[in-house]
């Protein structure tokens, strides 16, 4: 087990970055309202497609599990040795899995991708899109109390990315662009399938790609928890026969 000075701070450390994510978020969110507001753009839609990124919705997540980790701590964790609760488990893995992917995604197919000059907030953006993604990586390997999780739980973790492929396929070709007021809309560039080459066989590509990069993730995140769980297991272990 931890130092409990270890773990108070892993614990600070997260809800730093709830904190964080939430400032970021609101900075965003902020310029792309008021951006809509002086262009004369619908408001409601602008805010509609901002909650539509699988970005937004993954740090959203990320604040709600992390707060829930602290809050855990907080209330009884700091107080006992037990693993963390099974339900607090499954969600920060899905959460990790989800911001890797996030920050690989974007690192590699986006970030090169030049935006209209004032539309986007630097710093937020590294937040969402680097530090988040980092920091769950490291939490990955360094928070205290991970719980081994069976490998079923791979399969749980694809469950919100298909049905957020779903939603965005579907509403897709019946939202207007706010820039141009003419369908469809897709979050993000690899979607459009008039703009990908093969049309929907390429876009569909980028999805099979992807689909595979979450599961490969959620496979990591999974591996590591329980080898960590199995390496605490020995080292209580080892405690005891000392004693």
């Amino acid at each position: 087990m931890q130092p409990r000075w270890r773990e108070a701070t892993w614990t600070s450390l997260r809800g730093a970055l709830a904190i964080l994510i939430i400032a970021a978020i609101a900075a965003q969110l902020a310029v792309s309202i008021g951006l809509a507001m002086t262009d004369g753009r619908s408001v409601p839609l602008t805010s509609a497609n901002f909650f539509s990124y699988f970005t937004i919705l993954s740090n959203l997540g990320t604040v709600v599990v992390l707060s829930w980790a602290v809050l855990w701590w907080t209330a009884s964790g700091r107080r006992d040795a037990r693993d963390e609760p099974r339900p607090l488990a499954v969600t920060l893995a899905c959460i990790t899995t989800y911001m890797l992917v996030t920050g690989v995604v974007y690192n590699t197919l986006l970030r090169g991708i030049p935006q209209p000059a004032g539309t986007i907030v630097p710093w937020s953006n590294e937040i969402l899109h680097l530090v988040a993604p980092l920091f769950l990586l490291a939490d990955l390997f360094a928070a205290p109390r991970r719980r081994a999780l069976a490998w079923p739980t791979i399969g749980g973790i694809l469950v919100f990315p298909v049905l957020w492929i779903v939603y965005t396929m579907v509403r897709g070709p019946l939202t207007p662009n706010p820039m141009t007021g003419l369908a469809p809309w897709y979050p993000y560039p690899f979607l459009y399938p008039e703009s990908v080459p093969g049309g929907y066989l390429g876009v569909l590509g980028y999805i099979v790609a992807i689909a595979l990069l979450i599961a490969g993730f959620g496979t990591l995140v999974v591996t590591v928890g329980r080898w960590r769980s199995r390496r605490a297991v020995r080292a209580r272990g080892a405690i005891g026969a000392a004693h």
